[in-house]
């Protein structure tokens, strides 16, 4: 991509004329370097923080869901077993095997704010109070975040929880409850945009590398890049509307 897009390359600083584009090897150390020094954690903050002085400041709702990444489950490799660092979870009738990402997204600007990366088997309820930022008055998620009010009082004290109402074997969800959900699906469907733009611009529906914290560090960066896209219309609206310095 750097050799075919000369707008690639002004982005990464590199000029042809003068030097050629790094090889995978260089690539691979400056990656190794970014995960030593935690990067893209910090990556992540920083382009959240870029974005709030933009003027996409957090409002008071926040959307909290997970996904899971698939990782390859085959044994028929030189070790002959599964990354360790990955676990086996059932999702309906299905088994899936791999890392959940886990995040809180913004009610409003529909930003990432928060970022979680754990092994498929954790339930995504016990990850809640790291994907709150505090000053939320309500709290969105599906069925599996349902009854956490001990999480919500502790981390976010005055949200109001709108996560979806868990029926039970026994005992069905109600009319007005089915209801009460589908009114607050309209709401919580907006973090699915993140998790498309995520899979499907990025391409992480399976982990790139072996190892949660490697693959953690390329959720971060991919977080920040996420968040990069879903406000760029505000961005160059507010380029275009910027008043021109003249300097006749």
């Amino acid at each position: 991509m750097l050799y075919d897009s000369r707008a690639m390359r002004n982005f990464v600083g590199i000029d042809l004329g003068r030097e050629p584009v790094p090889d995978e090897t260089t690539i691979c150390k400056f990656r190794h370097l970014m995960e030593k020094h935690n990067l893209g954690d910090q990556l992540f903050h920083l382009v959240n923080e870029y974005l709030r002085e933009s003027g996409l400041k957090l409002s008071r709702g926040t959307i909290v869901d997970a996904t899971i990444i698939h990782a390859p489950s085959s044994t028929k490799n030189q070790k002959k077993e599964r990354d360790p660092d990955m676990r086996q979870t059932k999702k309906g009738n299905q088994w899936y095997f791999g890392m959940k990402a886990h995040i809180g997204v913004d009610r409003r600007t529909r930003l990432i704010h928060s970022v979680v990366a754990t092994a498929a088997n954790v339930h995504d309820s016990t990850v809640l109070g790291d994907l709150l930022h505090g000053d939320e008055a309500r709290v969105w998620g599906d069925s599996a975040y349902h009854g956490q009010r001990e999480t919500l009082a502790e981390h976010a004290p005055e949200a109001k929880d709108m996560t979806h109402e868990k029926g039970h074997r026994y005992h069905a969800l109600s009319e007005r409850q089915r209801r009460s959900n589908r009114n607050k699906s309209k709401v919580r469907a907006r973090v699915e945009h993140s998790f498309f733009v995520m899979k499907r611009q990025f391409g992480f529906t399976k982990v790139r590398y072996k190892g949660l914290a490697k693959n953690a560090h390329f959720l971060f960066v991919s977080c920040a890049l996420v968040n990069l896209v879903m406000a760029k219309k505000t961005l160059m609206k507010k380029r275009r509307t910027a008043p021109r310095v003249s300097y006749a």
